[in-house]
């Protein structure tokens, strides 16, 4: 799929072009996923003692919040291809709200797993707005772009960490008991993902040139696929190899990040003997760090592909990964507050530049399929943090220790990169593009205010 017009720089004052007004609202949609995907985490500890859960339960709702996206997440990348990001993301949205404020309505293990089951699926979030940046911006910031939009919306798992804790708060202080506030603050995020799903219809559109309705009916694009075509074009994806080293890593980089923003509120709550707030506040700087983090994934990702090409690309990949692996397995063995914050701090930044980096090769591996690719990889998100949950569900294990088999086992994913390779006539293909799309800008920073 060829789209016309892409953007070759990210003007971020500038909400005049449908190019940044998709930037802003795809990753503002994102960020407020994960605000529902991941309100309740840092409140588990009021939600454990209300429902009387164990720690196998807690570890089998965190897998549930994530399992689902994983089936979700191959599916919406086709959906993408077919009706276009716009409408893609307004149905996730708007849908995605209702078990968001469903969740108040638990009474059980049964009914709380159910309801982070059915959440779930609003992780999907994030194959659409890689998706539409994709689709909006140059091979010469592509990277930096996808990693930005995605950053920031990552934050969400920052913010949510802190501002739960505090509407929390803030319902205890007005009367409300703890059984109620908890599910009472859970109505916010809900509101919040219904109103965005709203706005994302109504004021961004498909591509550069238009809705893909519009292109297709100008003759700008292929027909829609029916559900053949999209079968073809999703094997297509599913027959490369380097699709699924890339789910390999993406389950070790952001697959790492969910399980942290699942367990980190509740780790230093129960093992450094903090209050609710101040746990969720240092759990909070982890996802914060996406203000900056991811974006210089994707920099670095596109500084690497100027000189090096794809080839380029994956070598800073594959730098992430391994240093990524090794600040993780330090930091499981930090038992001095300070220290762990600290080396938390240098773990975060690696794991997401690592998907920064990740999805700066993405949209270079099959250009037909995108969404398809985009929506394998992701998934590897998810399963990553899938089977990192079990770590976290054993009664045998400390989350010390499962940390650090988790920092292992990022070391040995970071090896997959290795299968990543691009022909010789797609490297020149792609340093034409890039060169073409630098243009007149050479020597111009991807990123710019105005």
């Amino acid at each position: 799929m060829e789209i016309r017009n892409k953007a070759n720089r990210i003007r971020l004052l500038n909400l005049s072009t449908p190019q940044m007004r998709a930037f802003h609202f795809s990753w503002f949609a994102f960020h407020i996923c994960f605000f529902g995907w991941f309100g309740i985490a840092p409140l588990m500890a009021v939600v454990r003692d209300d429902l009387g859960l164990s720690k196998t339960q807690i570890g089998n709702t965190i897998i549930a919040s994530v399992a689902i996206t994983i089936i979700v997440r191959l599916l919406i990348g086709v959906l993408c291809d077919r009706i276009g990001p716009r409408k893609a993301y307004t149905w996730l949205l708007c849908l995605g709200s209702l078990p968001v404020m469903g969740i108040g309505f638990a009474d059980s293990f049964e009914t709380f797993f159910l309801a982070r089951l059915a959440i779930g699926a609003i992780g999907a979030s994030f194959v659409i707005t890689q998706y539409h940046t994709s689709i909006m911006f140059a091979p010469n910031v592509v990277g930096t772009a996808n990693a930005t939009s995605a950053g920031w919306g990552n934050l969400g798992g920052g913010t949510t960490q802190i501002l739960m804790p505090l509407i929390f708060s803030g319902l205890l202080m007005l009367g409300v008991n703890e059984a109620f506030g908890w599910r009472l603050a859970m109505v916010v995020p809900g509101v919040v993902l219904f109103i965005c799903g709203v706005c994302y219809y109504l004021f961004t559109q498909d591509a550069p040139n238009g809705n893909f309705e519009d292109l297709r009916a100008r003759g700008e694009l292929p027909p829609a696929s029916g559900e053949s075509g999209a079968g073809q074009t999703f094997l297509a994806a599913a027959r490369d190899i380097r699709v699924w080293a890339l789910f390999v890593v993406y389950a070790a980089c952001f697959g790492v990040e969910l399980t942290i923003n699942n367990i980190a509120a509740i780790y230093f709550f129960d093992n450094f003997e903090l209050s609710l707030a101040a746990a969720g506040m240092i759990a909070g700087l982890f996802g914060l760090m996406n203000i900056f983090a991811r974006t210089l994934g994707g920099i670095f990702s596109d500084l690497f592909a100027r000189k090096a090409g794809l080839k380029g690309r994956v070598r800073w990949l594959f730098i992430a990964m391994l240093c990524e692996g090794i600040a993780l397995m330090f930091f499981s063995q930090m038992h001095v507050l300070a220290f762990a914050i600290g080396i938390m701090l240098v773990f975060s930044l690696f794991v997401q530049m690592a998907e920064g980096a990740t999805f700066g090769v993405v949209p270079f591996i099959n250009k037909r399929a995108l969404g398809a690719v985009a929506g394998i990889v992701g998934a590897g998100g998810n399963a990553g943090a899938v089977a990192a949950g079990f770590l976290f569900r054993s009664e045998a294990l400390s989350y010390q220790q499962g940390l650090f088999y988790l920092g292992v086992a990022v070391i040995i994913a970071s090896l997959c990169v290795l299968v990543v390779r691009f022909s010789d006539e797609v490297e020149t293909q792609e340093a034409k593009a890039y060169t073409d799309a630098v243009g007149e800008d050479a020597g111009a920073g991807a990123l710019s205010l105005r």
